[in-house]
């Protein structure tokens, strides 16, 4: 049986739903994870550590979502002869 895929349209791009659901879980997950892991006393490690966290979130996400878009490229260039 197909499953129909539902899309958000987000900042102008159409993304799946799922594709969206999973990405904020896995920033939200490494982003809170490093920041844990930062010293409890050291509010500047802790920043540093919540963007090391966050970046490395957006690379995983990055690379498990595959693209959805289909571009379609028509040669516009006119030919004149003569």
């Amino acid at each position: 049986m197909e499953e129909k895929k539902q899309y958000i349209e987000i900042w102008g791009d159409v993304v799946e739903i799922h594709d969206l659901v999973r990405s904020i879980v896995i920033s939200a997950i490494s982003t809170m994870g490093l920041y844990f892991l930062a010293p409890s006393g050291n509010r500047t490690l802790q920043l540093f550590f919540g963007l090391a966290g966050a970046s490395i979130g957006f690379i995983i996400s990055g690379l498990l979502t595959k693209p959805k878009r289909i571009i379609d490229s028509e040669d516009t260039k006119h030919h004149h002869t003569g």
